[in-house]
């Protein structure tokens, strides 16, 4: 049961897969070893994060071969490129460890010396605007980390066919999933100047930031993959992802001026203006009843 439930955690917590604007070609992972070197107490909330334990215990869980194996991709998961794509971190071709550092900041290798190196670029502004345009996503890129977590909550970074499969193999959906619920939890890791061992929870305000940021892009990729899936499990479990993010969105309808354009149209275009549309801006009070108060 423990393995299994593990097994179920990975795929609830953040993705994999990595969606940027202008990913660097070249880009690899480097591992999490690396970025411990300046990063020690974030690696020490992932050490003790199912992240961090899946890498062991997510391959032995009952039903991971069969469901691995109804991919198409064989029954070893990490082997099978569709799974590694989501459950682990491939360094050298190899999986490694859990999803960890690259899984949400983006493959580090032509970035990494980048965004810390003061004699290179002494102005921080310009030396993390060289990291991005490298393939890094900084935590104030809310809309790529959240797309970074969709493309693997709900599946998206699997074509419909193959999701269906898996799904039938006995898959988790997990259409559920909240941004907020899954990110304040034991992956936590706000470690900021100028105390950086004290790991800050969010505010209220952030908090409403973050789950309406998380909605909108759930409402893009759930719109999506209801229209193009053929399991009716998976359609079920998107149109309550839909429904939440509507709900959310409604919310905010008379102080966001992209959200109906996002209502109508839930495209990357319309998300994207309306992440925007939401910086600087304290809506705790349109949404502050929907926040979770517990957290994963």
């Amino acid at each position: 049961m423990k393995k299994w439930m593990a097994f179920v955690a990975l795929t609830a917590v953040l993705a994999l897969s990595v969606t940027i604007e202008n990913p660097a070609a070249a880009a690899t992972n480097i591992g999490p070893k690396k970025c411990e070197e300046c990063h020690r107490s974030e690696y020490g909330v992932w050490e003790k994060s199912s992240h961090f334990t899946a890498f062991r215990g997510a391959h032995k869980a009952k039903g991971a071969k069969e469901i691995a194996e109804a991919s198409g991709g064989g029954k070893s998961m990490r082997k099978n490129k569709i799974c590694v794509a989501c459950h682990y971190t491939e360094i050298a071709g190899k999986p490694k460890a859990g999803p960890s550092c690259e899984s949400c900041h983006g493959a580090a290798s032509e970035w990494v010396d980048i965004h810390w190196d003061k004699k290179k670029i002494p102005v921080k502004k310009e030396r993390l605007a060289a990291a991005k345009e490298q393939g890094m996503i900084h935590t104030t890129m809310l809309f790529d980390v959240a797309d970074n977590c969709n493309g693997c909550h709900a599946m998206q970074n699997v074509d419909r066919s193959t999701a269906d499969k898996l799904i039938d193999a006995g898959h988790p959906i997990n259409g559920d999933y909240e941004l907020v619920k899954y990110s304040n939890g034991e992956v936590l890791h706000r470690f900021y100047p100028p105390d950086i061992t004290n790991n800050k929870p969010m505010t209220k305000s952030e908090m409403a930031t973050l789950f309406l940021t998380g909605h909108a892009v759930g409402l893009m990729h759930a719109t999506r993959g209801a229209k193009e899936s053929s399991n009716s499990k998976y359609k079920d479990e998107m149109q309550k992802r839909i429904a939440a993010a509507q709900k959310a969105i409604m919310a905010v309808k008379a102080d966001i001026a992209p959200a109906d354009a996002l209502l109508s149209d839930p495209s990357e275009q319309n998300a994207r203006a309306f992440v925007k549309a939401l910086v600087g801006k304290d809506l705790s009070s349109n949404v502050g009843d929907m926040l979770p108060t517990s957290f994963k």
